[in-house]
């Protein structure tokens, strides 16, 4: 018996978005193209309610189109521009949104061949289906992760391509709050849009205030009635745990509100959503939440008159993302008043320029490069909006850094008041000189233009700060929330080794004697203070990707000068670099699939160095871009690349020179993002920095208690602090207390006598997090926390542990005669993979077999009738195919022979599953008479006449859910359940059918029926 999370939170779900204005549809009386899933007849009606001027054969060719536009490679970005398209056919009126058809099915079967999903909540705009709502029971094993892991599989399956391209948003829910400790996003409701590859989840977090009673609308018992007997679930209605998930503010129910209301769906669908080239391939991104909180805000201050103002947003929360979907947004905003908005996007570095014009381009905006000052006084002048013959969304992306205190660049006296000119300027920390001429220049070049400040680490200070410069916070997102929401990284302070520092101290002594007085900047950077700084690096860095088990990540070093980073490039060519230059060779046409860089070994032997005077500017593109992709182990920079930066592998930041202010945390913020399963970016401080962190740190504590007041007591530290490390320490400990830690043989001998998987995955957590904190202490210098536990030893043990964990799992799920909800929710080929040791030349056989075992594994734990001799035998087959094999050693033959066993196995559950859904369907998909009519047809058959037996079942439902109609409080008394039924029974069966029936037969009816409500109520499925 399983907790049923369909009455427990997919029905509340329904209703509340029947409150939100959806309506719900029958399946039983839709009618969709299988192919698309579109529901074709409401599709026409409404393509010809916005179209007016469409005729039959006009609208049959827009459906054509569509079909078409489905069938591409290219996540449904064809559809997409069809979809939001308001200058020819509309597929959406965006313009009159409430003229739209809302409705919602469920289970509606996602099916291509043989393969089939039934998404738990469709909603249908105009008929088609965009958004899908998967619900999982809270406290699931795996959480939300487990539908994570099948809608990965679903979206790498071909067959579902044209259902993939044609849903925009999805959301995945357990029912539960957030869990702020959790890194895996277990637990929650998460929202995501299509990927080829894995959807991408996100937090949700709203930021306004709802009146509840003026968004949901009553709603009817009528209604309610309607959709319980539709979904065949009436017998719940009564019950507390149905009527308390009813409640809007459950967290289904919640991000439901501030995702599908009309009007934050109508954003979304039309803004919300960008198709970008990335180097791996195509990709389709949504907004974050606090990049469409920052919109609506923009959109507040300008409708209240204010015409400039910041972004606080922390770095890797996506800036220049925010600023593309601005150009969406405003465009169509200014529109409405027949104003032609005209975007600018200001940096002050070419780097800069060619990092946003990049990443404009990979949106889809055609970008206008300027660089020079008559360029820009010109383009100031023109009123002109776009540069390019296409009409497309143009952004024009401008370098200020060679004219910023020009005074005559952009004096412009003329205005024309049909174009908006809207200025983002990125990083408004620098450069902006308030006793300069540029702002003051921009604001005399149109007053009437908008001014829209970036940065995650605004100025702050009594004079010239970045509020007296750009005006008011415009949105705020600082890191303490990025983090909690896992788009960036905390960050660990690493001291340098104690022999380390007496061996530069020495280096400079010596220098110093042989050269005399030097001047600070050449004497670090001599060879002879170089070369051991470099040696120190080399082998942290080698010792980092063995601590982390991933060769794959890389380092940058900011030295003290650029003549210090020259003559560590040049050590480090000469000493380190492969001389055959054969790796970097071999490393660039390594598949990206196999990661960046594909190594056995951890040595680093490839670096660069970035710097405005090496290279051409195609030269320093081309390195960047080499880093970023994993060809290079090490960049070596000076100023540039402090900011703006973005490269997820960079997980080591080592700091050579003193950093101020917020050039410090923008700075440290280069190795905050998130790559892979790594928890923390790591800074390891040569310079000191940690006085002018804390300083810093401050001051942006308290600006932000200024603005967020008592909010700010969820505020948390950038890097991870010692005590936080004791504290996890102490928890080791008390863990670990019954067991004998010093002792491997002994240890390992206590935990094999541990068979509660519940037990021993706590010890493994302990000390899996031990081996974690062990590289956390070394790195940050907290040398004594060494001291606390025996780290080494506890590696050893963690090892044992996870074995032991392993061993458990897959002997609870293959060797046991475990019950089937084990065998078949538990990811078998997961287990099974963690013990297979495949050859490289296997890995497509190895693939095969993991794909057809989730296949057959999905399709019968779908089975709604678990106690079919038919499922159970097929259950049984699956157990035999792994149990009591030694998983240690899977070879070619077996896998070969698994896989043509697997393919029987799935054969069969697929004609069951066919003719399980026929019995269903003739009860109006009612799987609890399904069920009652196959168990009275398996044993002692009550007539030989199934059809009978059917018509007495069915006037049997229709007698039971007129009386659960009537009285939906007779559930909470299951002797008078019993007693109605016994009558029941007897009438449809003697009477109605003349099926010949005694008491053991009604006996043994009635209890068949009883146990299917009862358990239906009180929220167990058989």
């Amino acid at each position: 018996m399983v907790f049923n999370e369909d009455s427990r939170v997919k029905i509340p779900t329904i209703l509340h978005l029947i409150q939100l204005g959806y309506t719900y549809l029958s399946l039983k009386d839709g009618e969709w193209d299988e192919h698309t899933n579109i529901f074709t007849s409401i599709f026409k009606e409404q393509l010809q309610k916005i179209n007016p001027q469409l005729s039959d054969k006009d609208i049959q060719k827009v459906y054509d189109d569509v079909l078409i536009s489905l069938e591409n490679e290219d996540l449904g970005r064809a559809f997409y521009n069809k979809l939001i398209d308001q200058s020819g056919v509309k597929l959406i009126d965006f313009e009159n949104f409430d003229a739209n058809s809302f409705h919602i099915v469920t289970e509606l079967p996602y099916k291509k061949d043989d393969e089939t999903f039934r998404p738990d909540i469709i909603l249908l705009i105009n008929g088609m289906p965009l958004v899908f709502i998967e619900v999982k029971k809270p406290n699931n094993r795996n959480g939300v992760q487990d539908e994570h892991r099948r809608m990965q599989r679903r979206f790498q399956n071909k067959k579902f391509r044209k259902f993939i391209n044609l849903t925009q948003l999805m959301v995945f829910s357990n029912n539960m709050e957030y869990n702020e400790e959790d890194t895996q996003m277990l637990e929650g409701a998460f929202y995501s849009t299509t990927n080829y590859k894995k959807p991408i989840f996100n937090y949700f977090r709203e930021e306004e205030t709802f009146d509840l009673n003026r968004i949901l609308k009553p709603l009817s018992s009528e209604i309610e009635n309607f959709v319980l007997k539709d979904t065949n679930l009436l017998s719940i209605k009564n019950s507390q745990e149905y009527l308390s998930n009813k409640n809007p503010n459950t967290p289904t129910n919640a991000i439901s509100t501030s995702l599908f209301q009309r009007d934050r769906l109508k954003f979304i669908l039309r803004y919300a959503f960008a198709y970008v080239e990335e180097e791996q391939g195509l990709e389709k991104h949504i907004m974050r939440y606090p990049q469409l909180f920052a919109t609506k805000a923009i959109e507040n201050k300008l409708e209240s008159g204010i015409k400039k103002g910041i972004i606080w947003h922390t770095q890797g929360s996506g800036k220049t993302a925010l600023a593309f979907f601005n150009v969406k947004y405003l465009t169509h905003y200014f529109q409405k008043n027949n104003i032609i908005p005209k975007f600018y996007f200001i940096v002050d570095r070419i780097d800069l320029l060619n990092q946003a014009a990049k990443e404009f381009t990979a949106r889809g905006l055609v970008v206008h490069k300027v660089d020079s000052k008559e360029a820009f006084s010109k383009d100031i002048k023109s009123t002109r909006v776009i540069h390019n013959d296409s009409g497309k969304a143009e952004i024009t992306v401008v370098n200020i850094q060679k004219f910023k205190d020009d005074p005559d660049v952009i004096k412009n006296n003329d205005y024309n008041l049909s174009v908006q000119r809207v200025f983002f300027l990125d990083e408004v920390h620098r450069s902006y000189n308030p006793k300069g001429s540029f702002l003051a220049n921009l604001e005399l070049a149109d007053k009437h233009s908008i001014k829209i400040g970036l940065t995650g680490t605004p100025l702050l200070g009594s004079e010239y700060n970045s509020k007296t410069l750009f005006g008011d916070y415009i949105h705020k997102y600082y890191y303490n929330l990025s983090i909690k929401d896992g788009y960036t990284l905390r960050l660990i302070r690493e001291e340098i080794e104690t022999n380390y520092k007496l061996a530069l101290q020495e280096a400079l002594k010596n220098i110093k004697v042989l050269q005399g007085n030097m001047e600070k900047k050449k004497l670090y950077a001599d060879h002879r203070f170089v070369e051991p700084m470099l040696d120190y690096i080399v082998k942290d860095m080698e010792q980092a990707r063995i601590s982390m088990n991933d060769n794959s990540i890389g380092g940058m070093v900011v030295c003290d000068s650029s003549d210090q980073a020259k003559m560590m490039h040049e050590i480090f060519q000469n000493k380190y670099a492969d001389q055959s230059d054969s790796s970097y060779a071999q490393v660039a046409e390594a598949p990206l699939s196999y990661g960046a860089k594909k190594r056995s070994e951890s040595k680093v032997n490839t670096a660069q160095v970035i710097l405005h005077d090496i290279g051409t500017k195609q030269d320093r593109r081309d390195w960047v871009s080499d880093f970023k992709v994993g060809k290079l182990d090490f960049l070596f920079v000076y100023n540039m690349l402090l900011t703006g930066f973005d490269a997820k592998r960079l997980k080591k930041l080592y700091i050579g020179r003193k950093i101020k202010s917020h050039n410090l945390l923008q700075t440290l913020t280069r190795v905050n993002r998130t790559y892979r399963n790594h928890r923390y970016g790591y800074v390891v401080d040569f310079a000191d920095i940690q006085k002018e962190f804390d300083k810093t740190n401050q001051d942006y504590f308290n600006e932000l208690q200024g603005e967020y007041g008592d909010e700010m007591q969820h505020y948390s530290n950038l890097f991870k602090k010692p005590a936080e490390i004791l504290e996890e320490i102490e928890d080791i400990k008390d863990i670990l207390f019954r067991y004998n830690t010093e002792n491997a043989t002994v240890f390992g001998e206590q935990i094999s006598e541990i068979n509660e998987r519940s037990e021993i995955r706590d010890i493994a957590r302990a000390l899996n997090n031990s081996k974690e904190l062990y590289n956390l202490i070394r790195f940050s210098g907290n040398f004594e926390l060494l001291e606390k536990l025996d780290f080494r030893k506890l590696t050893v043990l963690a090892r044992l542990t996870n074995d032991r964990l392993s061993l458990i799992n897959t002997r609870i799920a293959l060797e046991n005669n475990v019950d089937t909800d084990n065998i078949l929710n538990t990811a078998l080929e997961d287990v099974i993979f963690a013990f297979t040791k495949v050859k490289e030349e296997e890995m497509v056989l190895a693939d095969e077999l993991k794909d057809v075992l989730g296949k057959t594994r999905e399709l019968l734990a779908g089975n709604f009738d678990q106690k079919d001799p038919i499922f159970i035998s097929l259950k049984e087959e699956l157990e035999r195919l792994f149990k009591k094999k030694n998983l240690t050693e899977v070879t070619k033959e077996e896998m070969e022979a698994n896989i043509k066993a697997l393919d029987a196995i799935y054969d069969k559950a697929k004609t069951l599953e066919r003719e399980n859904e026929l019995l269903k369907a003739k009860y109006d998909y009612d799987a609890k008479y399904a069920r009652i009519h196959k168990r009275l047809m398996e044993k002692d058959p009550l007539t030989e006449s199934e059809r009978k037996l059917f018509e007495a079942l069915k006037g049997l439902k229709t007698a039971v859910d007129k009386e659960i109609l009537q009285n939906s409080k007779m559930l909470e008394n299951e002797s008078y359940v019993e007693r109605m039924m016994m009558r029941l029974v007897v009438n449809q069966f003697k009477k109605e059918q003349n099926i010949p029936i005694n008491t053991t037969d009604v006996k043994r009816i009635n209890s068949l029926i009883v146990k299917e409500y009862m358990n239906e109520y009180n929220g167990y499925v058989a």
